[in-house]
């Protein structure tokens, strides 16, 4: 029931740290919301009138809407919720948290927003749409959350199945390609391949830039303890 005195040093570090809050959240709502707008544009000026389709879970709600003619923005979140779900229990609530407006802002876009058709010829509409969806993902990355909720179910089965991350999203995305050549035509199957790869280039290039590599050297007596800590855990 006494109060505190605090001395200029706690309340200046007190203030300091709160504006740091501040601005990382800031950051992060604009990386979202731009994010979230390049993936729209992607969706709507390329992809969706010509029909085409990406990999993970934005594949998965593209192809159900091709076949069943199901809004898209409605399956965007029917189809991520279990992925969020999973995002909570092996990530972090603040993650969850921040995945489920990112998810729920790019449905609320697609539905409202009418972005203009750019070009219907197909290779153009792939390479684009692609680049589009890919930078909208990697900068939502950048802000803490995921627009596509393959990755988190990617990170799950890594951990389980003692596999890559990589290695999951290509088993994924194969089933999600094989399902398009089935469906819907080799063709549109072939494009999505297509699409899935400059998406994919672009998510890398967005949240590793133009280095290759990150080399790490760690010396301490718990090297291998810290190895196997940032590998399987981080």
């Amino acid at each position: 029931g006494e109060k505190r005195e605090y001395t200029p040093f706690e309340l200046a570090k007190g203030f300091r740290e709160l504006r740091i809050t501040i601005f990382r959240t800031f950051k992060d709502f604009l990386l979202i919301s731009i994010g979230i707008v390049s993936a729209s544009f992607g969706l709507k000026g390329f992809l969706l009138p010509s029909s085409f389709i990406d990999g993970g879970a934005t594949g998965i709600s593209l192809l159900i809407s091709e076949v069943t003619k199901t809004p898209l923005y409605l399956l965007l979140v029917l189809v991520n919720i279990p992925f969020v779900f999973l995002g909570y229990k092996i990530i972090s609530r603040q993650f969850a948290i921040k995945t489920a407006i990112a998810i729920a802002g790019l449905a609320v876009c697609v539905a409202t927003i009418n972005f203009p058709e750019v070009t219907h010829d197909k290779l153009l509409v792939a390479a684009f749409g692609g680049f589009f969806l890919g930078a909208g993902i990697g900068l939502s990355v950048r802000g803490g959350a995921v627009i596509d909720g393959t990755e988190v179910l990617a990170i799950y089965l890594s951990r389980k199945l003692g596999t890559t991350i990589g290695d999951v999203i290509v088993f994924i995305n194969i089933i999600i390609f094989s399902t398009a050549a089935y469906f819907i035509n080799i063709e549109t199957a072939l494009y999505a391949m297509i699409t899935y790869l400059a998406a994919s280039k672009t998510l890398d290039f967005i949240i590793e830039g133009i280095e290759e590599y990150t080399a790490v050297t760690i010396i301490s007596s718990h090297s291998e303890e810290i190895r196997e800590m940032i590998i399987n855990k981080m």
